[in-house]
């Protein structure tokens, strides 16, 4: 029996390299695909795509595997920044690796695999495909700190059948132990934490070149002025850092005048930004959303009832109760939830299989 042959999306980052290794020593035919999907400021301190493809080239020639890159600018700058931005313009704080996966990755990338002769395509992604009665469950993660289902959740049935997650069985720390063992010469790279393709920037600065916008007033729960926001685009709910009225005490008195300053609201019509004191403060918790722009891996939603959820990727799972309808659906919380953010994605569970999710339109 032929090998089955797997393409394999390397970034030069350590997961996929060691991801390569796992594929061949199970006898798959590998070959690794470098995506480029971003060249606006390639040659900035920001963007490595230069030096990441050369870890990847070095790495598939200690592994043994073929490579070659290919070009997805186009359909990166189409398909996901445009959303991207279109959202911040909004108000809304979008995830990015959630659309780069259903756009990018298991789309233009898995169409790309399948026309150089592919049975398979596999990435450096932290979760884990199980096939049951014919058909395709997303399951978490075993290293529950780096399960990476939450970003995945928009993969459908036919994108799901095609995929290998070869790290989902097994812990971090053994991924870069097996890279310093079969000498790669990235073992010791540090992971990436920028947005999709685009990399780690100074954010604001990064964005103020695509988004207009307009400064306004930044006011208390009580209406109180008290300085001047540079955009609402640039503030995300529950912010702390950053707001720009550090030191500020509310002139309203009471027993919470020192604390901190978070993000609360922001209104698009009259360009204001609310901020309030304290952590728990009630308006920053929510007992209800309603998620819009829904995905189901299962093709079809679940049965309403008691799930489990998360609004946030690095957030524990939640009791909610799920109502789905045909194009949206709402959750509600036995206890209530922190900085529920219009954009982020809000992603139901049942034990270990995730089963999709939607954006977050709105909280209350």
């Amino acid at each position: 029996m032929s090998k089955k042959t797997v393409v394999l999306g390397m970034s030069g980052g350590v997961d996929s390299s060691v991801a390569a290794w796992l594929l061949k020593e199970q006898g798959y035919k590998v070959i690794g695909l470098f995506m480029k999907n971003w060249e606006d400021d390639d040659d900035s301190e920001y963007c490595s795509t230069r030096v990441d493809w050369i870890d990847a080239a070095s790495v598939a020639d200690v592994v043994g595997v073929d490579i070659e890159a290919v070009n997805f600018a186009s359909e990166y700058k189409e398909r996901v920044f445009a959303e991207f931005l279109r959202e911040y313009q909004a108000g809304r704080t979008p995830n990015p690796d959630v659309l780069c996966n259903a756009e990018i990755k298991f789309k233009a990338f898995l169409d790309h695999a399948m026309s150089l002769g592919a049975d398979l395509i596999a990435t450096g992604h932290y979760a884990r495909v199980r096939e049951n009665n014919g058909r395709f469950e997303l399951l978490k993660a075993l290293d529950g700190s780096k399960d990476q289902s939450y970003f995945l959740h928009r993969l459908n049935q036919a994108q799901l059948s095609k995929t290998l997650f070869p790290l989902g069985e097994i812990e971090k720390t053994r991924v870069r132990a097996i890279a310093e063992q079969i000498g790669l010469p990235n073992a010791k790279k540090k992971d990436s934490t920028g947005i999709c393709f685009i990399g780690e920037r100074p954010f604001r600065e990064f964005l103020n070149r695509y988004l207009s916008w307009k400064p306004g007033p930044i006011k208390s729960d009580s209406g109180e002025v008290l300085g001047e926001h540079v955009g609402l685009s640039f503030y995300t709910l529950g912010q702390r850092k950053g707001i720009g009225i550090g030191g500020v005490k509310s002139r309203d008195g009471g027993d919470g005048k020192h604390d901190a300053w978070y993000v609360a609201r922001k209104d698009m019509a009259d360009n204001t930004l609310y901020v309030v004191q304290g952590h728990d403060h009630a308006w920053l918790q929510s007992t209800q959303l309603r998620a819009e722009n829904i995905s189901w891996v299962a093709g079809s939603a679940p049965a309403d009832g008691a799930l489990a959820a998360k609004t946030r990727y690095r957030q524990a799972d939640v009791a909610a109760h799920l109502q789905a309808g045909a194009d949206a659906f709402s959750l509600t919380f036995p206890q209530a939830q922190w900085a529920v953010t219009p954009g982020q994605s809000a992603v139901l569970y049942q034990g270990e299989v995730c089963l999709g999710g939607g954006i977050i339109h709105h909280a209350t």
